[in-house]
């Protein structure tokens, strides 16, 4: 299974369009508080469409209680300071559930998060200059790359086009 964890996300049509990609996906949604909206608002609902009902959201009201509950070591760190690319990574091998962890929007994760968990930090490759893309399209890409390698268990793959 996968799971997006989002901590203290600050912008709700990010988590909305997020909560769309686990609904497709049927990965589970993790959000992390301090909140910068309540999960509650319509731009929230307004972007996740009427995916919101299709998804698992857990909230925890602090970092620490999530990472008690969780263990760290289990997993991935999305941030642009990481070394690693998240291509490098063969989510396949992994045993159990896989776990991608985003910070805020404005500020990433906690230095001493990535620190303490450098060898399972990853990111996505830019152009020197770029700062970051949206957290949104940051999530999706990740994710869906997480499901190819897994073969796109569980996903309808078969689909086909009819003329319009």
């Amino acid at each position: 299974m996968i799971n997006i964890v989002l901590i203290e996300p600050e912008i709700p049509q990010n988590t909305g369009n997020i909560a769309r990609t686990c609904a497709a996906l049927g990965a589970t949604l993790h959000l992390v508080e301090p909140l910068g909206f309540s999960i509650d608002e319509k731009s929230v609902k307004r972007a996740g469409l009427d995916y919101w009902s299709m998804v698992s959201i857990y909230t925890y009201p602090s970092s620490n209680d999530f990472f008690d509950r969780h263990d760290p070591k289990k997993m991935y760190y999305c941030s642009t300071k990481a070394q690693k690319n998240y291509c490098d990574i063969d989510y396949s091998a992994i045993d159990g559930d896989i776990w991608l962890v985003f910070g805020k929007e404005t500020k990433g994760l906690d230095e001493n998060l990535l620190h303490d968990n450098y060898e399972r930090c990853i990111r996505i490759p830019m152009i020197n200059g770029a700062r970051s893309l949206n957290l949104s399209n940051a999530v999706a890409i990740i994710a869906y790359d997480v499901a190819r390698q897994l073969d796109f268990c569980g996903l309808e793959k078969n689909g086909h086009l009819t003329k319009f």
